[in-house]
This record gives C-alpha cells, sequence and structure tokens, in this order.
C-alpha cells in the first residue's frame, strides 16, 4: 500500500508538470522523424529486418520456426525441444512456437499452423508437442476473450497441460502454461495459488514463471495493484545472486502505469528509479545467455527513453536491436512502429545539446 500512496503522489505531482515533459517528448519525436537516422548512426536493424518473434537471438529456434511455417515440417522442433533442458528456456522456446502457430492461425484460419496438429497427431507421447499446444491453446483464447469459444478453448488447454504433465513429470512448463489457464478463466486466489505452489515447488527462481504469475496479480487482469506489488517485491527481496526476480518489480510498475506514460517526470520518481535500478542490477549479474534477460532489458528500454536516460537506453538497445517481441513493444498495436519511434528517440535524445548531463 506504501508503494501505491506514494505512486499516485507522484501521478498527481507529474500531471501538473506534465506540459514541458510533453514539449520535450515532441522535440525528441521530431528529431526521431529523420529517415534511417537510428539505423545509419547506431548500426541498428531497419524495420523491415526487426522479428517480432523472439525477445532475443535464438537461431536454432528460429530456425525450426522458419522450417515448420516453410515445409509443415514440426520435427526440427521437436527435436530441439528434446533437448532443451533449461527451464527457462524451454519456456521461452514453447511459448514462441506456441506464437507462431497462433499467426499462421490467424493469418489463415482453418489451415495455418497445420505443423503443431501434426506433431501432436503423429507424435502424441511427444510431451513438447504438447506443452506447445497447450500454450497454443491459451495465446488462442485471450486473443479474444469474447470468443463464445473462450471457454472450451481453456478447458482444453487445461487437459492438455495435464496430459503434458504426464507425459514429462519432471517438466514446470506445462504447470506454468496452466497458470495462464488458471488467469484466463478468472480462478479464484486460492486456486491460482494451488498451481503456483507447484510451480515454485519445482523451479522457484523460474523468471518466466514469476512474469506469468505477475499477469494474474496484476490490475490488468483479475488482481490488484496492492497484491501484484507484493508479490514482485516479495520475489524480488528472496532472490539469490544471479537472478534475474529483482527485475520483477520494474514489470509491476509498468502494469500500474497504462497511462501516464508521456509524463517524464514521473520516470525520475523514486519509486520507479529504484526499480529501473534494481532490473539493471539483475541484467548485469544475472547469465548473459539467460533466456529471459532480453525481456527486461526491452522494458529498461521503455522506461530509461521515458526518463529520458538516453545514453542507458542506447546500452541496452545494443543488446536487444533486431528482435522485438517482448513487453511492452508486443502490448501495441504495432510492436515494431512502437520499438522504433522509441530507439529513434533514444538516438536523438542522446545526440541532442547536453545530453550527457540531462541525467545525474
Amino acid at each position: 500500500m506504501e508503494f501505491l500512496l506514494i505512486l499516485l503522489a507522484v501521478v498527481a505531482i507529474s500531471a501538473v508538470l506534465a506540459g514541458p515533459a510533453l514539449r520535450r517528448r515532441r522535440a525528441a519525436a521530431g528529431l526521431a522523424a529523420a529517415p534511417g537516422a537510428a539505423a545509419s548512426s547506431y548500426g541498428f536493424l531497419p524495420p523491415e529486418q526487426l522479428d517480432v518473434r523472439l525477445p532475443g537471438p535464438d537461431p536454432e529456434l528460429l530456425s525450426a520456426v522458419e522450417e515448420a511455417r516453410r515445409t509443415q515440417d514440426w520435427k526440427p522442433a521437436a527435436e530441439l525441444l528434446s533437448r532443451t533442458h533449461d527451464a527457462e528456456q524451454r519456456w521461452q522456446r514453447v511459448q514462441t512456437l506456441a506464437g507462431a502457430a497462433v499467426r499462421e492461425l490467424t493469418e489463415a484460419p482453418g489451415t495455418g499452423g497445420m505443423w503443431l496438429r501434426h506433431w501432436r497427431v503423429v507424435a502424441p507421447e511427444d510431451a513438447g508437442g504438447a506443452a506447445v499446444q497447450a500454450e497454443f491453446l491459451v495465446q488462442q483464447a485471450l486473443r479474444d476473450p469474447s470468443s463464445e469459444d473462450y471457454r472450451m478453448i481453456l478447458e482444453e488447454a487445461r487437459t492438455v497441460c495435464a496430459e503434458a504433465a504426464r507425459l514429462a513429470p519432471e517438466d514446470v512448463v506445462p504447470v506454468i502454461v496452466e497458470l495462464g489457464v488458471a488467469r484466463g478463466a478468472g480462478a479464484g486466489e486460492a486456486e491460482f495459488q494451488s498451481v503456483w505452489e507447484r510451480v515454485v515447488s519445482r523451479a522457484p527462481q523460474h523468471m518466466g514463471a514469476h512474469l506469468a504469475a505477475l499477469r494474474y496479480w496484476s490490475a490488468k487482469w483479475h488482481g490488484s495493484r496492492e497484491k501484484a506489488d507484493a508479490f514482485a517485491q516479495r520475489a524480488a527481496a528472496g532472490a539469490p545472486q544471479g537472478s534475474l526476480l529483482p527485475a520483477l518489480p520494474l514489470f509491476a510498475v509498468h502494469d500500474h502505469l497504462p497511462d501516464v506514460n508521456l509524463v517524464q517526470s514521473l520516470y525520475r520518481s523514486e519509486v520507479v528509479s529504484r526499480a529501473i535500478q534494481a532490473a539493471q542490477y539483475a541484467v548485469a549479474h544475472a547469465p548473459s545467455e539467460h533466456p529471459v534477460a532480453p525481456h527486461v532489458r526491452h522494458l529498461l528500454v521503455w522506461f530509461l527513453v521515458n526518463a529520458e536516460r538516453y545514453p542507458e537506453a542506447l546500452e541496452q538497445l545494443q543488446r536487444v536491436d533486431g528482435h522485438i517481441g517482448a513487453v511492452p513493444w508486443t502490448y501495441t498495436a504495432d510492436p515494431v512502429a512502437a520499438y522504433v519511434a522509441y530507439r529513434a528517440m533514444a538516438v536523438a535524445g542522446r545526440e541532442s545539446p547536453g545530453a550527457a548531463n540531462r541525467w545525474s
């Protein structure tokens, strides 16, 4: 509650200061509008080469996704998952494969993503295929909660989650997917907590699982801001060295601020600055190849640009440019446009007079 009182006070003060901040942002956007400015000056990829399927590089996974789309051959994806034992990476890969099938089905209703159906029919005992199908059903349902088939799809997802867990009892990913089922079905706190306890009993430091759970506690879904913040703060406080969990409060803050993202002074507040600092610490001390680190870096870009901390934003951009399948870009109607705009503002802000001394 203390967090929220501070945040609400900051929002009230920031509203008074919004005018100057908005003028600065419009000026930065004007500088950013120069065609190809960011790409030519910093070696960033042009918009048409940005990949929305992943938050960061995973050549083996992208090869499997492209093969499935091009030839409908699911075997490379199955083989890749069969040797993916790291729980964070497995979660990331299952999400991406499921998302690819959802996009294909959206593009070609009735025929898109047929490779996933073939996978399940030909190899019904393959644990990876079951996990991907369960995540596919969750993503498909959440794309249109108003659909008359919404509840039915979620129930099917629940059934497939149980099947995936039976096929690979040691795999935490089906249980993480079940968090999405519970969230989508509007499960009560006791029911959700029961699933969550099964997750943490197997993978207590799993960042992807914590991100999935945060969506339930967030005000954007079925919980409340106070509970979302408490969940994130507890996870961060108990994180060991090298964990990404200290970055979780930054995701909670993002969920709390859907309508004030142009008020620059808010992003320099103590509450937000603390969350940014914790996230920066987390990615600096986590393993360099952590599969979920790009998620944190993308959100840092968003916050750092809003805070006009452009050199720091560019440091993160240098680490993630090329892949943009992450929050906050995926929350927008056009992820490429949103990412390119922030990237360009970071470059324009960094090159503007006095940029080096703007933040201290």
